[in-house]
């Protein structure tokens, strides 16, 4: 066999030890026993404890080998690691974990209807506000998002100045906006009204025509009146999963719970007031669930505040808690009581924050992480449910989620061991997306 090589030299370099390795490209021949080694750049993030993402796995003094494509090459022991690369360098991060990119399975970039000055926000604003939106989510680890309902072609548009290098922002898949029935839940916050089998597979249409990787769809307020009926869910799910595409449903109480487990939907969103026998069928049948605990109880705890602080019969917001509170409270212990009881099934679970409250923390997947933890799921479990599961239920299980050989090297640092306390994901150390150092927390 020969290899062409007019070219000559386009790069060299020194490593470690002195050794000079060379870069051939370019026209010419040269045989296989002519041609020196080839260039493998190889980088070895070490740190104390290491979580692959596989739910079970938590690795003492360990490395992570990352080559310059970005792809994880080898997992393993630190010294184990170095003797087997003994060219390449050592990057020790001393006593941390290292860990997947976290995934954010239910975010909304381009949400400003919670904001006061809403009226500001033209097309220019709401991008500005979602590249914002973008940044944060790098800044706490998160590397990957699904976002389920953001103004027309915002996420395609966001995702592809990522691409071309403008912005950095996390791997970003996206529903276009979600779709209720007229004046159902969400009509007023951007949400497409589509009434009818025929109309909700036309928007279906020209969603996925415009670039939409995945569908959403609303069908529960805070009543027990179902939205959309059993024959236009049907045809959501039909319409979807006959192109190839998942889809995605807002549900959280009876019976619209059940309608979307029997129209088959992908994954339930919220899924708030379930049972313990839907979670079952949900098992059994392979759909997820993403139950956006901390949207809820960060909503129960201000209501809750707000109504033991006492009010003025004026106050129209702690009023408005007041009647809010008749909902939050009940969900909030539903989650408390019924989490482990659940995740216990072997359903999937996927962390997702849906946190679009003004001032509200952004994006707080570290809270989720917290709470499934308190509510008896061990740290490990719990960034199962932040990385690989997700990474699943993407279809992206062969690309990202873990840490492990031939997947994108998609890594958080954190201090401390997050094995025995969930709460160290909070010190964030740097963040790699692809390889790429992204964010990086040292110096501040």
């Amino acid at each position: 066999m020969k290899i062409c090589i007019e070219s000559v030299i386009v790069k060299m370099w020194t490593k470690k030890g002195g050794r000079t390795r060379y870069l051939f490209c370019g026209h010419g021949e040269m045989s296989d026993e002519e041609c020196p080694e080839r260039l493998v750049f190889l980088m070895i993030y070490c740190g104390k404890h290491l979580i692959t993402g596989d739910g079970k796995t938590h690795l003492m003094d360990a490395a992570v080998v990352i080559d310059e494509s970005g792809n994880i090459q080898d997992v393993g022991n630190r010294d184990e690691m170095a003797g087997k690369y003994p060219e390449d360098e050592v990057k020790d991060y001393g006593d941390v974990t290292l860990l997947p990119g976290l995934c954010d399975m239910h975010v909304h970039f381009g949400y400003y209807y919670s904001q006061p000055d809403q009226y500001n926000f033209d097309d220019y604003m709401i991008a500005y506000y979602a590249q914002e939106q973008a940044k944060t989510a790098l800044s706490l680890g998160i590397t990957t998002v699904r976002d389920l309902s953001s103004p027309h072609n915002l996420c395609k548009q966001l995702r592809l100045a990522g691409e071309k290098g403008y912005v950095k922002v996390p791997r970003i898949i996206h529903s276009d906006a979600g779709m209720c029935m007229t004046g159902g839940h969400g009509h007023d916050d951007g949400i497409e009204e589509v009434d009818g089998e025929w109309e909700i597979r036309k928007e279906i249409r020209k969603q996925l025509r415009d670039g939409a990787d995945w569908v959403k769809i609303l069908t529960s307020g805070r009543t027990s009146t179902p939205e959309f009926t059993q024959e236009e869910l049907n045809a959501a799910v039909d319409e979807s999963h006959r192109v190839g595409v998942k889809c995605a449903v807002h549900a959280g109480l009876q019976p619209a719970l059940q309608m979307s487990i029997d129209a088959g939907f992908d994954t339930i969103e919220h899924g708030t007031f379930l049972t313990y026998e839907q979670v079952k069928q949900m098992a059994e049948n392979g759909q997820a669930w993403v139950p956006t605990m901390t949207a809820y109880t960060v909503l129960y705890e201000f209501c809750k505040e707000k109504l033991e602080a006492g009010f003025d019969k004026g106050d129209r917001i702690a009023a408005k808690a007041l009647k809010d509170m008749a909902f939050f409270e009940p969900a909030y212990y539903a989650y408390k009581n019924n989490f482990k009881k659940f995740y216990d099934t072997g359903v999937t679970v996927c962390t997702g924050s849906d946190m679009v409250l003004y001032e509200a923390p952004p994006l707080p997947i570290n809270r989720e992480l917290e709470l499934m933890v308190e509510y008896g799921i061990t740290p490990i479990q719990a960034v199962e449910t932040a990385t690989s599961n997700p990474a699943k239920v993407l279809g992206l299980e062969n690309m990202m989620g873990q840490l492990k050989p031939g997947l994108k090297a998609d890594m958080i640092v954190v201090k401390g061991n997050v094995a025995e306390d969930i709460k160290a994901v909070n010190h964030l150390v740097d963040v790699y997306m692809s390889g790429e150092l992204v964010y990086t927390n040292q110096g501040k």
